[in-house]
């Protein structure tokens, strides 16, 4: 079951001929004339349809992702809530860098072994590695609220990025093998507004649970960590039975399902080439097509701002005269209005079936909240920085989605999707290092946090004018070129996104 490309009535960048764009038609089955991967139309099973099966894909997929990742960047950023608890004290961390160097030791083995773990979740499967993936989240969760000095926290906050790794980048390869380009990205900013959401429950989270302080002998920050770690643990083995694989393998379809889901996503991306292992040459192929450099770049740019706001978000609302509870109550508002925020934004672009002028907007909203935040001291002025923290958690947790959801869904076939989503995350995490050291000096301004946070959203905002403009162009070369008839639909799902039929989103 199959389909080629349709012919869209859209004029290509130039101005000139239609191009070929990589969309599912509904009504393809009763054209005539067409060609398609294998000359056969798609067919929904007579025992459905397709509002009715993505329906049932939504409530059996993104509802898992969503709790595993919640439960995942909770436990990576409760650190946060909970040095407001006398950890620093307990720890001896003192006012230097030994916390920030805590924050930093996650990154190392965040970044490095990204591109790895996509590799084993497809050997492996998503099930079984991303719910061992969040058991072992869980475990080291809970550890570290056992810790006893500052090498047991660093031990612990290592082995947290070890284990963390692979879910971010699985999770956004597991739903770029569900959905066609342009249902994506609701799906997309639902599954990453989980981020916000823990980010909201976080601070609400660490008020009540560190009312525990005492409470069996151990401080309230502690209890932060044990009892967040223990739910994730709980979840992750419940996941092990119940998280679902990709659309081949999932035992909840049927087969006639499972051709249909399989044939779109053929029509709408091309053939994916699943059955063949992803191999280190494939790996290096990825890294001769600069638009892999230009999607690392673009987010790297908000990861600085991500993480600065995530990890410092509470310190900086508490330079505010708020006492501890006032502090972690006051960390929920801007959450809570970036996860609405950003869900509109993610509607208003699936609707368009655009991803670049809505990119630039939520980067120009998180430019005017550090603005804001340099311009008017927070000494002299509370509200109004209190105000432009919305702004810059709104933009800013708008903006990335909608970067991640354009470069994956722009890479064809499960090879080039599968390294560019762990290459995309790996190298925009470099930005976490940048951030934890940006905000150690100069409280409570924190004037050189905000200062580097803007300048590398203006580095994202480089490469994402860039890509487009990289996109633009090969489209229109590639509408410029003759038909390669001697290219096969082998050749295509071993080129993907470089096949000469495919065309960019934009």
């Amino acid at each position: 079951m199959g389909r080629g490309p349709k012919q869209s009535s859209e004029s290509s960048p130039d101005g000139h001929r239609p191009i070929t764009q990589n969309v599912y038609d509904p009504g393809f089955a009763n054209e005539k004339g067409a060609a398609g991967y294998d000359d056969a139309p798609i067919q929904c099973p007579p025992h459905t349809t397709e509002a009715k099966l993505m329906r049932k894909i939504d409530f059996r997929v993104i509802p898992f992702l969503i709790v595993m990742y919640f439960l995942c960047f909770l436990d990576r950023i409760n650190i946060g809530n909970a040095v407001l608890y006398n950890m620093r004290k307990d720890l001896k961390l003192g006012t230097g860098p030994k916390y920030n160097d805590a924050l930093v030791i996650f990154f190392v083995p965040y970044i490095l072994f990204e591109i790895p773990s996509n590799i084993l979740l497809k050997k492996f499967t998503p099930r079984i590695w991303l719910s061992s993936c969040l058991i072992l989240v869980g475990f080291v969760t809970c550890m570290q609220g056992l810790v006893h000095n500052f090498s047991g926290l660093l031990a612990t906050r290592f082995f947290l990025g070890v284990f963390e790794t692979g879910v971010f980048p699985g999770c956004f390869y597991l739903i770029s093998m569900w959905y066609k380009s342009f249902e994506a990205q609701r799906r997309y900013t639902f599954f990453f507004s989980s981020t916000t959401l823990a980010g909201a429950f976080g601070g609400l989270l660490a008020a009540a649970i560190g009312k525990m302080q005492g409470l069996r002998g151990y401080s309230g920050w502690r209890w932060i960590f044990i009892l967040e770690g223990s739910l994730t643990f709980v979840v992750g083995i419940i996941f092990l039975f119940t998280l679902p694989n990709f659309p081949e393998d999932s035992n909840w379809l049927t087969e006639d399902e499972k051709a249909f889901v399989k044939a779109r996503l053929a029509a709408d991306q091309g053939p994916t080439a699943i059955e063949r292992p992803i191999k280190l040459a494939d790996v290096l192929r990825c890294f001769k097509d600069y638009k892999f450099l230009l999607g690392g770049f673009m987010y790297l740019g908000l990861i600085v701002t991500a993480y600065g706001y995530a990890y410092f978000s509470p310190s900086i609302i508490q330079t505010f005269k708020y006492t501890t509870v006032q502090t972690q109550l006051h960390s929920v508002p801007p959450w809570a209005a970036s996860f609405v925020a950003s869900l509109l934004i993610a509607f208003a672009s699936d609707k368009a079936r655009h991803r670049f002028s809505f990119i630039l907007f939520s980067m120009a909203i998180a430019v005017s909240g550090y603005a804001v935040l340099l311009a008017v001291p927070s000494t002299t002025n509370n509200h109004v920085n209190y105000a432009a923290l919305f702004l810059l958690v709104i933009g800013t947790y708008s903006a990335m989605p909608i970067i991640l959801c354009w470069f994956q869904m722009n890479l064809g076939g499960h090879h080039r999707r599968s390294i560019g989503s762990a290459w995309q995350i790996a190298f925009g995490n470099i930005g976490g290092i940048i951030a934890v050291y940006a905000f150690l000096h100069d409280v409570p301004r924190y004037r050189p946090g905000y200062g580097t946070g803007l300048g590398f959203v203006g580095i994202s905002l480089i490469a994402t004018v860039a890509y487009y403009v990289a996109c633009v162009a090969q489209n229109r070369e590639r509408d410029r070129r003759a038909v390669d008839l001697s290219v096969t639909q082998f050749d295509k799902a071993e080129l993907g996104d470089l096949s000469p039929d495919y065309r960019y989103k934009l």
